[in-house]
């Protein structure tokens, strides 16, 4: 079927999708190696698919499945998976939702239910497939173990937090793309989302009156705020000097720049 990676990817979906009729690729990019809505004689599937190689994303996708059931109905249910070899494709099928992305931008109608998605996600229980994913993705921003340790904390975070992983249908909100949840202090999602915000027209200020409104906001030390901040700035800067080309790296490093200058100020 054209629009299939290759025919091994085929044989492994053809149990749980029949003969493949139409393949529809979504705007938006996917940090994966193959990301469609397929449809086939047993229905629509959104498919993700990583393919196994040594130095490959395969660990984002396995936590991707692993912590499907615990994140419904938040998030839209995996239906099957496919592969897993050592030298192989891992699939994973969910469950197609007909909606659109987000809008941050200043003014935008989403921005209640957005926060509201937050909330939930702060609201779930920490299974125990979760318990050893800790978060450490900001330790090497951080200035001291002082300050890294303001980074821990026992909730499930989903830690990717931007308008195309949160989707609004008729009726519901999803988050989606949950390739590397992690266990961790609950303020990070807000702390993300307001970086996004900034990204998105909104004041500094602005963007923490939104953030205001997740309760693992108001909970959290300003300190590990404050802390949570710089890391996000020295991130930023790092992966854009690393990618100079990449104009939204770059609009992060401005984002994260207006925040810790707010936090800076009396």
């Amino acid at each position: 079927m054209a629009g299939l990676p290759d025919s091994h990817f085929e044989e492994l979906i053809h149990p749980h999708t029949g003969v493949v009729s139409h393949v529809q690729t979504p705007a938006r990019g996917f940090s994966s190696d193959f990301a469609a809505v397929l449809e086939g004689e047993k229905g629509r599937f959104f498919v993700k698919a990583m393919f196994n190689v040594p130095g490959g994303r395969k660990d984002s996708i396995l936590r991707e499945q692993a912590i499907n059931p615990y994140v419904q109905p938040l998030s839209p249910p995996l239906k099957w998976s496919a592969g897993g070899d050592e030298d192989g494709w891992i699939i994973l099928g969910f469950e197609v939702v007909e909606g659109r992305t987000s809008r941050f931008e200043p003014g935008s109608p989403d921005l209640p239910a957005i926060v509201e998605a937050l909330n939930r996600i702060a609201e779930l229980d920490l299974p125990e497939v979760a318990q050893d994913w800790t978060e450490d993705r900001w330790d090497d921003f951080t200035a001291s173990e002082a300050e890294t340790a303001l980074l821990r904390g026992n909730t499930l975070i989903h830690t990717d937090i931007n308008p195309s992983n949160i989707m609004f249908g008729e009726r519901d909100t999803w988050v989606v793309d949950w390739s590397w949840p992690t266990r961790g202090a609950a303020f990070i999602d807000p702390g993300c989302l307001v970086v996004q915000l900034i990204a998105a027209g909104h004041t500094a200020e602005a963007a923490e009156g939104w953030a205001s409104h997740c309760s693992a906001w108001t909970s959290a030390d300003p300190r590990a705020i404050d802390s949570f901040a710089l890391a996000s700035l020295r991130m930023h800067r790092y992966f854009s000097e690393q990618n100079p080309q990449v104009s939204w790296l770059k609009a992060m490093v401005e984002s994260a720049e207006a925040w810790v200058e707010k936090r800076r100020r009396p």
